[in-house]
């Protein structure tokens, strides 16, 4: 299985601690990622593997506080991890354990099935809703955007300066995209210049449309006035702006809702929601993690989108048949997340969109 890689925004390096100390920040991590609730000394305790007294537990976890990888909340005697003793914990104590074969069964099949009889897209939906299904997070996936098939174009006036242009493809998806209209165009342009293009249109991609109208200069000036000419030109040029050409799918933001201990955690949850309808920052986020081999781990405050939200996200990239990077997986939730879960799932559920995009079938 491919190993999971830090972001390279987290430059903290890591504390040395004695193997009695690990076990004891290991139950704290554990007790969190499980419950969600803090961990006292006389619980630590009775779970160790040596014998230690609730005093010497104390005093352990006093200095691992002051190595700021763990807090007492207000509420409580007990300690949960920080945002650093995660991430201590993820790169140098996690053991990744590998997918039963029959998690791989249901993995390969419920992806191989919805890419048997939908458009791919739809595979990638498939994906994230299983994500979201084995993790209790939200599902994510990124993709770059495919240039579809054409089938119509049309333009609609939403005031004197602008206009939507909406195009519709052969396999039925739609994108709008808005377009600033030049001074004084008549309102019956807008049809001359939708006529002109969707005579055109039939089973082209936009670029190759864009490739015919050029070498059509011409025609399309003897044919239609300066401002419509005008018209069409910008309607086929225009870009649905940045990341346009990437293409985010969520899945099971309602998972995200179970659980909850506290108004802190609606509250936190409220944030992530917000976090994910600005498309753009999940899409930049996702993208970073395509710069690396393997499973990549965000959390919390490691990044900007997450910090207020105090959520996590683990992805992978997959691959098409040249080996070139085209899209990533992943999972968004709450920082306690089980990562040594998480990461093989994300890992093998790349791995399988990648060989449905090389062709193996």
């Amino acid at each position: 299985m491919s190993g999971h890689t830090r972001p390279p925004e987290t430059t903290s390096s890591l504390v040395e601690i004695d193997q009695r100390s690990r076990e004891i920040f290991r139950q704290i991590v554990d007790g969190y990622l499980t419950t969600g609730e803090p961990v006292g000394s006389r619980n630590i305790a009775r779970l160790l593997p040596m014998a230690l007294s609730p005093a010497t537990v104390r005093n352990v976890m006093t200095d691992l506080e002051l190595a700021g990888l763990i807090y007492a909340p207000h509420t409580s005697a007990g300690r949960l991890p920080t945002e650093r003793g995660l991430r201590f914990f993820v790169d140098a104590m996690m053991e990744v354990g590998n997918l039963t074969a029959d998690e791989r069964a249901r993995i390969e099949a419920q992806i191989r099935a919805g890419a048997g009889q939908r458009n791919f897209d739809q595979t990638l939906t498939e994906a994230s809703a299983l994500l979201s299904g084995l993790s209790r997070g939200a599902g994510v996936v990124v993709t770059t955007k495919a240039d579809p098939r054409l089938k119509h174009i049309e333009f609609v006036r939403l005031d004197p300066a602008r206009a939507l242009v909406v195009l519709v493809a052969e396999d039925g998806t739609v994108e709008n995209r808005l377009l600033a209209l030049p001074v004084g165009l008549p309102a019956s342009a807008l049809m001359e210049a939708a006529n002109f293009l969707n005579a055109r249109i039939l089973g082209k991609t936009l670029a190759e449309l864009r490739g015919e109208i050029g070498t059509q200069r011409a025609l399309m000036e003897r044919e239609l006035d300066t401002l419509t000419a005008r018209l069409v030109e910008s309607g086929i040029a225009t870009q649905a702006g940045p990341g346009s050409d990437r293409h985010l799918i969520v899945r099971g933001q309602a998972n995200l809702l179970d659980d909850l201990r506290a108004q802190e955690d609606l509250e936190r949850i409220r944030m992530l929601f917000g976090d994910l309808e600005t498309q753009t920052d999940v899409i930049d986020l996702l993208t970073r993690a395509e710069q690396g081999d393997g499973v990549r781990i965000f959390i919390g405050s490691e990044n900007k989108l997450f910090s207020m939200s105090g959520s996590s996200m683990v992805a992978a990239p997959f691959r098409d048949a040249e080996q070139r990077i085209v899209g990533v997986v992943g999972i968004i939730g709450p920082t306690r997340l089980n990562y040594a879960r998480i990461v093989p799932m994300v890992d093998y559920t790349a791995k399988v969109v990648g060989r449905l995009i090389g062709g193996d079938r």
